[in-house]
């Protein structure tokens, strides 16, 4: 995975069950709103976060996940050693600024929800072959650009554990782009998807439209062999 320029794609079924760090956004909002805001609650409040997580993980037997209502439970990769590891990551993460609506990235987005959920394809190509840059760049922006998808869930709260959790992932690369610090817009897609159930498709980036992120210099009488813009890493 590359950060940045970086993609990631999240399989595992984890869950529904609501634990929303501060579950303040009202229920109303379209789904991409609602996980917008989660993952924003996550980046300015990540040890409460991590306070829901541990009430989660009482519903581990080894690595069979039991919650209400369902008797015959969800198998995961790692059972709570993921949940814990997340923890972890979540005392030791300082608060970060929430992230605004890109609309062009939200567009690019929506376009691999439906493009994927018809075909009940995954991954980060299109079936016209094209990745999360390209088609940030066929809406009118550029490359520089974070993805990261959730299959199998049509609850915010759910889609965003399961991101954050990140069980049997190498590297947890949805975790960390979630927690880029460079990250200042993200744009949500979310959809059925022919195999799955449900998808949601997060494209992040430290502008708006993905194009890269101004250097101090931008606006004032820069050298002559100074960078006026910096690729967001």
């Amino acid at each position: 995975m590359r950060i940045g320029r970086g993609v990631a794609v999240l399989l595992a079924a984890c869950s529904s069950l609501p634990i929303a760090a501060a579950d303040s956004g009202p229920r109303g909002r379209p789904l991409e709103a609602q996980v917008l805001d989660r993952i924003n609650e996550a980046r300015q409040h990540p040890r409460a976060y991590a306070d829901a997580l541990r009430e989660y993980r009482r519903y581990f037997e080894g690595d069979i996940l039991y919650l209400p209502g369902d008797a015959n439970g969800v198998y995961t990769r790692e059972g709570v050693a993921a949940v814990d590891e997340a923890i972890d990551f979540l005392e030791r993460q300082a608060p970060l600024p929430p992230l605004d609506r890109g609309d062009l990235l939200a567009l690019a987005a929506q376009d691999h929800a439906d493009d994927q959920g018809a075909m009940g394809a995954t991954g980060h190509r299109s079936g016209d072959g094209a990745g999360p840059g390209e088609r940030v760049r066929r809406r009118g922006g550029d490359i520089f650009v974070g993805e990261s998808i959730s299959y199998g869930m049509a609850d915010a709260d759910a889609v965003v554990r399961q991101l954050i959790v990140d069980d049997g992932v190498p590297g947890r690369g949805h975790r960390a782009l979630l927690f880029k610090g460079d990250f200042r817009f993200a744009g949500v897609g979310c959809g059925g998807h022919r195999r799955y159930g449900a998808m949601c498709v997060v494209d992040l980036a430290a502008t708006a439209d993905g194009k890269p992120a101004l250097t101090r210099w931008a606006g004032s009488a820069a050298p002559a062999n100074a960078p006026v813009r910096a690729r967001a890493r």
